[in-house]
């Protein structure tokens, strides 16, 4: 690819980029969010057209202007979201649009034999028959890449292939990698995390701002290198000057479960669980296995069935969101388009939200405007969040600038406890860091942290105990040092050792 450029309105996406890929290479496209890595791939892949540039498949000039003149080209892309019908059967997925026929019918059963032929060849193991929704993510997105491998696919692109994968699913995707590189086949792995990038990729790419800053062998580069190319500067270590952790117990569960959504089975069965000022406590497993029921019980949003909610003592089961955050819970929501902010209102507003009715910013009933601004000002220069004006709605915000506006807004409110859900889901690196550092000094502070999130790197950076839930459950409990990575994976699995 060569001086690709594309723009979108005012907003360059990609500034005259170049990006190269050798035969049977797995190259790492890495950079920030924002730094135009999906739309420079989404354009190899017809996805989008450029403004200008040029493509070369195999030395060849190449017209690409939708998926169709890519997969042709023997291109495949693995989006981020899987693009399956869920009802349907593996087989039926990967072979739609081109159906073996015999006699202008449906030749199932050979499509049965070609989808375990290279299933086999890969190391990719499905059952054809399985339906798609009953299937693991993992399983899933085996799935998505015999479906790109079975069009011919030579050149394969991953879009953040790891952000849904357990531990031992991105031990297997890596297998799978390896074994298509040795193929022949050149791999694309789009990607933000620097350990996966050192582990698994032969070349970086790295972009920022919509230029490509350079491309290293990754044998020949560190992980602060690395760095310093995605977002400009070193990121300093982590100042972790932390105070002894408290015996006095600030959050507790007690025997806590919680109906599903519409009645539907427990989500959250007998969950005992207690957060010491001064500690973080992490919550480690698969999405889906009662993280969101645990956040919405601790934050108010979800009655428990049974079981009692404690802060500071003090028995709180049944009290709204207001009232428990009035206890003192400063709360980072795992979906803050949802539960964070406002889209449409502006930084200012959504400096004070949940805190509005409070003394300090109204009087009578009528919001002290200029208590707000300057409230509003004060969180933008601390957390470095990157706006033209306070005035502008949140919405037009990067995700990075409006997450750091959310654990400002929480982090300087009055508070104790500290639910932190998903807090850099999504997140590029430079961001993340920022973010991680402010639950650090808010324990170090001496307040409890309920750590909620699914990254197993930021779980064991973090924490200072990890708890393990599993359908609903806490299967496992004790302190993150006595955990191994793949011990950890396995628990978030329901295994216990390896059964």
């Amino acid at each position: 690819m060569e001086s690709i450029t594309k723009r979108f309105g005012n907003v360059v996406a990609n500034d005259a980029e170049d990006f190269d890929a050798s035969p049977g290479e797995i190259h790492c496209l890495l950079g920030e969010n924002g730094a135009g890595k999906s739309t420079l791939m989404r354009i190899l892949f017809g996805l989008c057209r450029a403004d200008s540039g040029l493509i070369y498949v195999n030395g060849e000039p190449a017209a690409i202007s939708c998926p169709r003149d890519a997969i042709a080209l023997g291109i495949g892309m693995v989006h981020q979201h899987f693009m399956l019908a869920e009802r349907l059967t593996v087989a039926e997925n990967i072979i739609a649009g081109c159906e073996p026929r015999i006699h202008g019918l449906l030749d199932y059963g050979r499509a049965r034999e070609e989808i375990l032929k290279v299933s086999h060849r890969y190391g990719l193991t499905v059952n054809p028959d399985a339906v798609v929704e009953e299937i693991s993510v993992g399983q899933q997105q085996r799935v998505e890449i015999i479906k790109a491998l079975m069009r011919g696919a030579r050149v394969l692109i991953l879009d953040e292939p790891t952000a849904v994968l357990t531990p031992p699913e991105v031990d297997e995707l890596f297998s799978v990698m390896r074994a298509l590189r040795a193929s022949g086949t050149t791999i694309i792995f789009i990607t933000h995390k620097l350990k996966e990038t050192m582990e698994i990729s032969d070349r970086v790419t790295v972009l920022r701002d919509g230029r490509t800053v350079g491309v290293v062998n990754t044998a020949d580069a560190t992980s602060d290198q690395l760095v310093e190319m995605m977002v400009g500067r070193s990121l300093p270590i982590h100042d972790d000057q932390r105070i002894p952790a408290h015996e006095m117990i600030a959050l507790e569960l007690k025997d806590i479960s919680a109906a599903g959504r519409r009645g539907s089975r427990a989500r959250l069965s007998g969950v005992d669980l207690a957060v010491r000022r001064g500690e973080i406590l992490g919550i480690a497993g698969v999405d889906g296995n009662g993280q969101l029921e645990l956040e919405e019980v601790v934050t108010g949003l979800r009655r428990p069935s049974q079981g009692r909610l404690i802060i500071d003592g003090q028995d709180v089961t049944g009290f709204d969101t207001r009232r428990i955050r009035d206890k003192g819970v400063a709360y980072i929501p795992s979906d803050r388009l949802r539960r964070g902010m406002v889209s449409s209102f502006s930084l200012t507003r959504n400096s004070v939200l949940g805190m509005q009715h409070s003394a300090y910013f109204s009087s009578r009933g009528v919001i002290q405007e200029d208590v707000v601004r300057e409230h509003a000002e004060s969180i933008i220069d601390l957390y470095d969040v990157r706006s033209e004006s306070i005035d502008q709605p949140i919405g037009s915000l990067s995700g990075g600038n409006q997450q750091k506006l959310v654990v400002g807004r929480e982090l300087t409110r009055p508070h104790s406890i500290v639910i932190a859900a998903q807090p850099t889901r999504g997140l590029d690196v430079g961001a993340t860091h920022y973010i991680r550092e402010q639950i650090l000094a808010s324990r170090n502070r001496g307040k409890a942290v309920l750590l909620i999130s699914a990254e197993l790197d930021e779980i064991f950076e973090l924490s200072d105990r990890i708890a393990v839930m599993y359908e609903g459950q806490i299967i496992d409990m004790r302190r993150a040092s006595q955990y191994t990575e793949q011990e950890l994976g396995l628990l978030m699995t329901g295994q216990r050792n390896g059964v």
